[in-house]
């Protein structure tokens, strides 16, 4: 016991390095074919949507459909924050987020598609939004400054990581101390959300796989949303 207390008080972190799952990932021939046959956890991971479908997420509709603008409201993002969108896309909740940040504030737009960010730095210019960062990431990380970012939006993209195990880790030690990863994915509890099944996520599901990060703690689940879960996980 003398030995454990005094490796804490050395080392406090020590006893918070996550441990993956075992296997960390299986790879199977039959599975869904809207897959990639590769499952994490119990939870087949999608496949990603390309930047050939951006216009979906550039829809006029989408706002009413999915309430982004609850969403938002629901973040309590504050002046001055530093905020990581990934799998930003064309930018859609970016610079909604730049604005209710500014003017000390910083959006960090993730993605692995140069295409998209290429859209997305379209769209700013077009926007005059002047606070938003584009960083080209890869499957297995976000690139983000360590313990550097207050909030971390996913909305839709969490599903289809090819390395989640990698990705949420990159992720947790790029949060401060206290920072949050605000998830946001189609309710996998209800068939009637009209999103195909690998695209959906449960509460449970969720919680399951952050739990492997010990200093990642589920906070709170806000369901203002049409459809979506809004899952709060802050670093402790």
């Amino acid at each position: 016991m003398r030995s454990l207390l005094l490796l804490l008080a050395l080392f406090p972190t020590a006893l918070l390095c996550a441990a993956p799952p075992q296997p960390l990932y299986e790879i199977r021939a039959e599975h869904d074919p809207n897959g990639i046959g590769k499952f994490y956890m119990g939870r087949e991971i999608a496949h990603v949507m390309g930047h050939q479908a951006a216009n979906w997420l550039e829809r006029s509709e989408r706002e009413q459909e999915e309430r982004t603008d609850l969403l938002i409201a629901a973040m309590e993002l504050k002046p001055g924050e530093i905020v990581a969108d990934i799998g930003a896309g064309s930018g859609y909740f970016s610079w909604r987020m730049a604005k209710a940040i500014e003017p000390k504030g910083k959006v960090l737009a993730v993605e692995i598609q140069q295409e998209m960010l290429d859209l997305l730095q379209r769209n700013m210019a077009r926007r005059q939004v002047s606070n938003v960062v584009s960083i080209l990431g890869t499957t297995s990380d976000p690139k983000l400054p360590e313990a550097g970012v207050d909030t971390i939006l996913l909305v839709d993209v969490y599903h289809e990581f090819d390395e989640p195990f990698a990705m949420l880790g990159a992720m947790a030690r790029s949060l401060k101390k206290g920072g949050r990863i605000v998830w946001v994915e189609f309710r996998g509890e209800d068939p009637r959300v009209p999103i195909k099944t690998l695209h959906k996520m449960t509460v449970e599901q969720a919680k399951k796989e952050a739990s492997v990060f010990p200093e990642l703690h589920w906070e709170k689940t806000i369901d203002v949303l049409p459809q979506q879960h809004i899952m709060i996980f802050r670093k402790s």
